[in-house]
């Protein structure tokens, strides 16, 4: 396994409380990842003490002698991830989250050193001559694809080529390692800052502006920080503002991203060709579910044959809602869409989205999405108090599984200077059964909650936890295995996000919502006719979202289709904006230098887009007015998480939905809003 790319109803009483008491006495001898408290250079040894045993469990697989077995094979080859996997782990993290960015130098050197030790094992010929020479006809199927895999990644690296051409590869990977590692930091690192006049803060919710008190001039600063952007974007009613605001945003990291991002293209089109490609997304596509890079293309035209039509009706509307204040407007801008949305839903749908708002103070939304998903995969959650972190308000969880521990958790939720700007499940161990419990941490930019303030939350932030919390537990509950490189979220990187997406839909279900959607000052449950409203307003513009993300998959897919060379970034931005969405970009946002997912997704920004077909086939197949009813979440948590990464995740498609997944659920998916009006269905959440 490769190093991680960066990448209800109400509980009855006596089972929550058994839960609770099951879970107060649970105790895990597992030391947590900060419990030594380390500084950088106890960091440093932590982590080459880790690529040390890595190192020796590889010369360990080395000098055995006789027939290769897997005691003698594939015990030390796993060992040997195992430790290199959580060095990489830990420096990527760190890279991201630590307050200090002389540690976080530090981390990004670690990061490239991990990376180094784990390609120089899949150029070793004599580990891939090793692993090949092993008789699997005893083996569990699970250890067979394993190793099958495995020898693709091998064959993937260039183990298979002469010397000079795996010295010159072992050096461009440890190259791309550091560039994407600059690419990321360089938009972390990247904040800017908006001034404004206290009257272009008109629309925006009151927490909002509570938060944002004029200086000594009278201004008013806004920061890129997700906290402070999207309600900008969403709700402004300054034009002007939420101009400068999302141009600033797109601009985080530019120009310095420029010379980083064209460097990392060269280099990984060298990989590809040394390895015989004809570009990098054609061999990025090689181990995963979409196996060649022109199927990207056809995805991305059967993406556009689904949503166009619908993204031009819903356009229509938008400009028509423009038109009202700019008489003759014949564009719209595409910093406009989120404001113009919202006004549609508040004129056609009769649903402000600050509305919910008060429904989602941070506290009650993390605590629903635990109780949602300790029902829906029958776990149970507990924290531990006290517990060193890097930052004060990282909280770590257990998670139980009928009393018994079977991994843990971090929370890193809000936003600080030079921390990771988005939201992510970032892997901190691997789990190996009986040896090691799954560990990882969402980290995201959620308002803090504060004595004066509930942090309350946008429909968006929610959905985004829950998306991010089902990473969490396919991670979790998939990190039960005999081997870490099948452990947690190993299967093809394109299926990753499909659990995730399927997660989001349980912000839709009133049963859900009626957990925890309580308002932060009455503690009034949230209404049912919000709720039906809220979820037909938040079906309107689907048609416009996957023109958006079709958009950025062509981004992602052109970038990296040719040579480095004959591609202008900004042309590629905007060409593929006026191709496949209806709005006009602007053109001094070089919006390419801020989207992070050109690092660590590449070319396969397609994934999104991919799994969100695949999510919705798998969310077809629950009870819309039960979703924990039925067979449904047990046989989702047996059939699709729990095997991780131990067989093809076309294999785990098939076995849930017993056929390859296609369109028809995304379409209708798409579409909902509309079919409703026209009779065909029933309007969203009802």
């Amino acid at each position: 396994m490769l190093l991680a790319t960066r990448m209800a109803i109400f509980l009855c009483l006596p089972l929550l409380l058994a839960a609770v008491l099951s879970a107060q006495s649970v105790t895990v001898s597992q030391p947590t990842i900060w419990a030594s408290k380390p500084d950088v250079a106890a960091f440093e040894t932590i982590e080459n003490d880790r690529l040390a045993a890595g190192h020796r469990s590889i010369e360990t697989l080395l000098a055995a002698k006789g027939p290769r077995t897997i005691e003698n094979t594939l015990v030390p080859l796993d060992e040997a991830f195992h430790q290199i996997n959580s060095a990489g782990y830990l420096a990527g993290l760190m890279e991201q989250i630590h307050p200090d960015a002389t540690f976080r130098d530090h981390a990004t050197a670690m990061l490239t050193k991990a990376s180094a030790a784990q390609t120089a094992i899949t150029l070793n010929h004599d580990v891939y001559n090793a692993l090949a020479a092993l008789n699997l006809s005893q083996a569990d199927p699970a250890t067979r694809y394993y190793v099958q895999r495995q020898l693709l990644e091998f064959r993937l690296a260039g183990v298979d080529k002469d010397d000079a051409t795996r010295a010159r590869l072992k050096k461009l990977n440890d190259q791309a390692t550091e560039e994407q590692s600059m690419f990321d930091r360089n938009i972390s690192d990247g904040q800017k800052v908006v001034e404004a006049d206290p009257s272009e803060l008109d629309g925006l919710p009151q927490d909002y502006i509570d938060r944002h008190k004029p200086d000594a001039s009278g201004k008013i600063h806004i920061t890129t920080d997700y906290p402070d952007f999207f309600p900008v974007f969403n709700f402004a009613k300054s034009d002007s503002l939420r101009r400068r605001v999302t141009i600033a945003f797109n601009t985080r990291a530019y120009p310095k991203n420029q010379e980083v991002l064209t460097s990392l293209m060269k280099t990984r089109y060298e990989i590809a060709t040394l390895l015989g490609y004809s570009s990098w997304a054609d061999f990025n596509a090689a181990d995963k579910m979409i196996a060649k890079g022109h199927n990207i293309a056809d995805f991305i035209q059967q993406v556009n044959d689904a949503s166009r039509p619908l993204a031009k009706r819903e356009f229509e509307l938008l400009l028509a809602e423009k038109q009202k204040t700019t008489p003759g407007a014949k564009e719209i801008w595409d910093y406009e869409r989120a404001y113009l949305s919202e006004l549609v839903r508040r004129s056609k749908y009769d649903f402000d989205s600050q509305s919910v708002r008060p429904y989602f103070p941070f506290m009650q939304v993390k605590q629903g999405i635990l109780d949602s998903a300790a029902e829906l995969f029958h776990v149970s959650f507990q924290q531990e108090p006290n517990v060193p972190s890097w930052d004060p308000s990282v909280e770590t969880w257990i998670v139980t599984d009928n009393g018994k521990p079977i991994g843990r958790f971090y929370l890193d939720m809000h936003p600080r200077p030079g921390k990771y700007s988005h939201a992510e499940m970032v892997p901190v161990l691997d789990g190996i059964r009986g040896k090691q419990l799954p560990e990882a941490i969402l980290v995201c930019n959620f308002p803090a909650p504060t004595a004066a303030d509930a942090g309350l939350m946008d429909y968006g932030d929610v959905e985004t936890f829950f998306h991010e919390f089902g990473h969490l537990m396919h991670h979790i509950l998939g990190g039960q295995q005999p081997w870490a490189g099948i452990s947690g979220i190993t299967m093809e990187s394109d299926f990753v996000e499909a659990p995730s997406q399927m997660l989001e839909e349980w912000i839709r279900s009133p049963q859900v919502l009626a957990k925890f959607a309580h308002h932060y000052k009455t503690g009034e449950p949230i209404p049912a006719d919000l709720v039906a409203r809220m979820n037909r307003a938040s079906a309107f513009g689907r048609g416009v979202w996957a023109d958006r993300q079709n958009c950025l998959t062509a981004m992602s897919y052109d970038i990296y289709k040719t040579k480095p060379e004959s591609v202008d970034l900004d042309k590629v931005t905007l060409d593929d904006n006026r191709n496949y969405t209806l709005f006009t970009p602007l053109p001094e946002t070089h919006m390419w230098a801020s989207f992070g997912h050109l690092g660590g997704y590449s070319s396969a920004y397609y994934t999104y887009l991919w799994d969100k077909v695949i999510a919705e086939d798998f969310f077809l197949q629950f009870d819309h007015k039960n979703l924990l009813a039925g067979d449904a979440p047990m046989k989702y948590r047996r059939v699709v998480l729990e095997p991780g990464g131990s067989m093809s995740a076309n294999d785990l498609v098939k076995n849930f939905l017993g056929r390859p997944q296609n369109m028809t659920a995304f379409k209708h998916w798409l579409g909902e809003e509309f079919d409703a009006n026209a009779g065909s269905a029933k309007p969203a959440g009802q």
